[in-house]
């Protein structure tokens, strides 16, 4: 943090009038043995009138130069040795704050899991309850004419945490479809896929098998889209919500993004990346269609905006992508909404950033819950390679 030019001035016209002071005081001392404050301020005077007016001479003999406004902010410094104290310390508690509300930050997002109970809807963590709206049903209309309306896209499409900001302008339909969300043809990677919670499991998962986990979701999509559609993909499999053996996502996004990031300087080719969770509802809710005649478990597509209602954006957590996140987001709900009416939940807006600022297309996907079969699961990931193809490839 800049150290703030505003107390050097004002200590610079305080020194000045000081040294003003005296000069008229000292005309007036009597003859005799001067104070020794006196007798060193004399001195001082002295030195830096031969600087400052005899400038060549005072070079050669002290081997260096000053300006005369240099010597008067160190004189008040000197002198005044509060002014360096406050300069040194005007951060220090500003940047410790920051650090502490970024940490509050990191830890609220680690641990956020919507909670629905048994008439799906969704429980906050201050104990409200807000409504959580399904895809399920008749088709929707998804034509431009309909999309163009606010409340119509709103009431159909998202769900918006009661913490979070969105308006017609974030949430402008014609922009954010006309978005070209497809791979670029190059040669390598293209697709990352990990999960910030890797411990996630469902109903039937077996203790002490990770493919019947949230991680064996993510090798089932990744073989899925490299054998299937020809979509390069690399699954991650680091573990970041565990620490010392224990469950902890208290800093699982952070400790994620290192890596992450790594991974990507590694493969320049990547273009998207998905961070696959599971969700949590209450244990009368079940998260299942019916698609191609089997058991689906429903999926959710989850934006972080990196802003709130009560505190505007959060510096802490920029995101220069979120309109590109939020146009890959509403692509693949509409595809889904055409083709399998009632595989996703509403794509859900809240306030934080959950580590999509890595690429414009970063996905954070929320696959079913812990009520979900491991059947169930594994054909969500059939269609949801089958809808991310359309946007990516078709």
């Amino acid at each position: 943090m800049e150290r703030k030019p505003w107390i050097s001035r004002i200590l610079i016209v305080l020194i000045s009038g000081i040294l003003m002071v005296y000069a008229c005081m000292n005309i007036s001392l009597p003859k005799g043995p001067r104070p020794r404050m006196v007798t060193k301020i004399n001195r001082i005077l002295l030195t830096k009138g031969a600087e400052t007016f005899l400038t060549g001479f005072s070079y050669v003999e002290n081997g260096g130069g000053e300006s005369l406004k240099d010597w008067v902010a160190a004189t008040a410094m000197e002198l005044i040795p509060l002014g360096t104290y406050i300069e040194g310390k005007a951060g220090s508690h500003t940047d410790v704050e920051d650090r502490e509300t970024y940490q509050m930050i990191l830890a609220s997002q680690a641990n956020d899991e919507n909670m629905v109970d048994e008439n799906g809807k969704l429980v906050t963590k201050d104990g409200q309850e807000e409504e959580v709206a399904q895809t399920m049903g008749p088709q929707i209309d998804t034509s431009m004419e309909k999309l163009m309306n606010y409340e119509y896209l709103l009431g159909n499409f998202y769900t918006v945490d009661s913490n979070t900001m969105a308006d017609p302008e974030l949430l402008n339909a014609e922009k954010l479809l006309g978005k070209n969300m497809k791979l670029d043809g190059s040669k390598g990677p293209k697709v990352l896929i990990y999960h910030t919670h890797s411990q996630e499991g469902f109903i039937d998962s077996v203790p002490g098998d990770p493919g019947t986990t949230i991680l064996g979701m993510g090798t089932y999509l990744t073989e899925l889209l490299n054998d299937t559609y020809g979509i390069e993909t690399i699954h991650h499999e680091g573990v970041y919500d565990l620490v010392d053996g224990k469950l902890d996502r208290s800093m699982a996004y952070e400790l994620a993004e290192p890596q992450i990031q790594k991974i990507l300087a590694e493969n320049p080719s990547i273009e998207v990346v998905i961070d696959l969770h599971r969700d949590g509802v209450a244990e009368g809710t079940h998260l299942a269609a019916e698609i191609k005649g089997k058991p689906t478990a429903q999926i959710m597509f989850f934006n972080g905006l990196s802003r709130t209602k009560a505190n505007g954006n959060i510096a802490y957590l920029p995101n220069p992508y979120i309109e590109d996140n939020l146009a890959f987001s509403l692509q693949l709900q509409i595809a889904a909404a055409n083709k399998y009416p009632g595989f996703t939940r509403h794509i859900y807006l809240r306030g934080y950033r959950y580590n999509m600022h890595f690429k414009p297309k970063t996905l954070l996907i929320e696959a079913g819950a812990q009520t979900n079969t491991v059947e169930e699961m594994r054909n969500a990931m059939e269609i949801l390679a089958e809808t991310l193809n359309t946007v990516l490839v078709e």
